[in-house]
């Protein structure tokens, strides 16, 4: 269902976050807009509409984003390409705010969290690595023997 961005680099993910905090500028999008903006399915907007992540406004019955829905997208799609789960997408975007008064608490989560996946991946990392110098251990052997 999910289509993956591209990856931004550190300052355009910089400017997510800013545009985030921003106030809403009344720039306005349609659904259509921001699936091509984003590379990903009408379905998967409203997915996250159901999930609760996102909540256009509604004009003349059609689905209306502000920047600050944009901006919510951007996080919600960057959170995903990491793997974090649609409830930690929604308790981070929650921890906001309305008027962005709960940024500290959402840097506190995202430093847990990245804290717990970066031992996760450094211990995958360090099997892996025991792993492959068994592989080319039995490897080496391997040939020597069909050598000798």
């Amino acid at each position: 269902m999910l289509e993956k961005p591209d990856q931004p680099d550190a300052a355009s993910a910089e400017a997510v976050l800013a545009s985030h905090r921003d106030a809403d500028t009344g720039e306005l999008f349609g659904i259509t807009e921001l699936c091509r903006a984003f590379g990903i399915t009408l379905r998967t907007i409203r997915f996250y509409e159901d999930k609760g992540l996102l909540a256009p406004r509604r004009i003349n019955g059609a689905r209306v984003y502000t920047r600050r829905d944009r901006a919510r997208l951007a996080l919600i799609l960057r959170s995903k390409a990491i793997g974090a789960s649609l409830a930690e997408i929604k308790h981070y975007l929650d921890l906001y705010g309305d008027n962005g008064e709960g940024r500290a608490q959402q840097l506190a989560f995202v430093v847990e969290r990245t804290d717990a996946t970066i031992r996760e991946l450094e211990a995958k990392r360090a099997g892996i690595d025991a792993t492959l110098a068994e592989l080319r251990l039995i490897n080496e052997t391997a040939r020597r023997q069909l050598r000798g």
